[in-house]
């Protein structure tokens, strides 16, 4: 699903290209949730062996941290920066896009309480099953989720945001994860 943000290709971005991060954080989370949907029928085979408890930590350890930062760092962030780039302006489509955005950020974090639940399970070499279902609604909303973000918000960021508000869109973030911008 991941396409190619126009001028942004390296998943290895940092805070310091705030855009081009966002956009590759979009890349791991495509490949969390591919290990995910391999999962369940790993466990229905193999129940919960080394390597499901290993996939499960490391889903859990994204999902726990990263994906929570993404979403803060939309929501905090990228949506307000937008908000006020059309201040006098407009704003109704973009307070819209946003809006539907942050319920999206909602509805994954419910969906991811009910997963980690079972991967919690998983991690610890207990046995438990992924309903299919679930995966599939975590992953599909995922899935068009980032789509919107890659197709019409970022483009848009890029388009409506002076390097200022990225700038401090990139420090905020780096606060976030607690980096130091004197380490910079």
């Amino acid at each position: 699903m991941a396409t190619e943000f126009p001028g942004f290709s390296s998943p290895a971005a940092s805070t310091e290209a705030p855009l081009e991060m966002l956009a590759a954080c979009h890349h791991r989370i495509e490949r969390q949730c591919s290990t995910l949907k391999r999962l369940a029928p790993h466990l229905r085979r193999h129940g919960s062996d080394e390597q499901a408890r290993v996939a499960a930590t490391a889903i859990m350890r994204y999902f726990d941290t990263s994906a929570i930062q993404h979403h803060a760092d939309e929501e905090v962030d990228l949506f307000p920066a937008l908000i006020e780039s059309m201040a006098g302006s407009d704003a109704v489509c973009i307070r819209e896009l946003t809006d539907g955005l942050s319920a999206d950020h909602r509805k994954l974090e419910a969906g991811w309480r009910r997963l980690r639940q079972t991967l919690s399970r998983i991690s610890e070499g207990q046995p438990a099953l992924l309903p299919d279902e679930d995966i599939d609604a975590f992953v599909g909303l995922y899935e068009r989720h980032m789509k919107l973000e890659e197709d019409e918000l970022l483009p848009m960021a890029a388009r409506l945001l002076g390097d200022d508000a990225i700038d401090q869109i990139g420090r905020a973030m780096r606060k976030r994860r607690g980096i130091a911008d004197d380490l910079l």
